[in-house]
């Protein structure tokens, strides 16, 4: 695995199968990722999983989506930033109780071509501790 310091980059883990927008010229991939991922915040864990999603879009680095049951969801709190991605649909931001800013997001409903990445959520490699 490598950690990248694009902030669409977490751990890389190399895939073929996937999903495809159909209604996008920008061909995202989705595949499973049984490789143990652990994310700390100030030294705590606030995720460890061994059942990530890579979803990889275009030209961007890979990213770790978490699924929401081995994050530990009392370390956030939701932000009030959201953005929108034409591939994926609306995305919700999560800070850190302990003060760090919008270091995970998520699509809590994804468009059908992404469902899989519903109840999963990513964090920015560069705003949280990474083993």
């Amino acid at each position: 695995m490598r950690l990248a310091g694009n902030i669409h980059d977490a751990w890389r883990n190399d895939g073929e199968q996937g999903a495809k927008d159909s209604r996008c010229r920008s061909p995202i991939t989705i595949t499973p990722n049984p490789q143990r991922l652990v994310v700390k915040i100030a030294g705590q864990i606030v995720a460890d999983t061994r059942n990530a999603l890579t979803l990889v879009e275009a030209s961007y680095g890979p990213v770790q989506y978490i699924p929401r049951s081995d994050v530990d969801m009392s370390t956030l709190e939701r932000s009030e930033h959201t953005t929108y991605c034409p591939y994926k649909g609306e995305c919700a931001y999560y800070s850190a109780v302990e003060g760090r800013p919008n270091v995970a997001w998520t699509y809590e409903e994804p468009y059908e071509s992404v469902t899989s990445i519903k109840n999963y959520l990513a964090f920015y490699a560069d705003r949280v501790d990474l083993p």
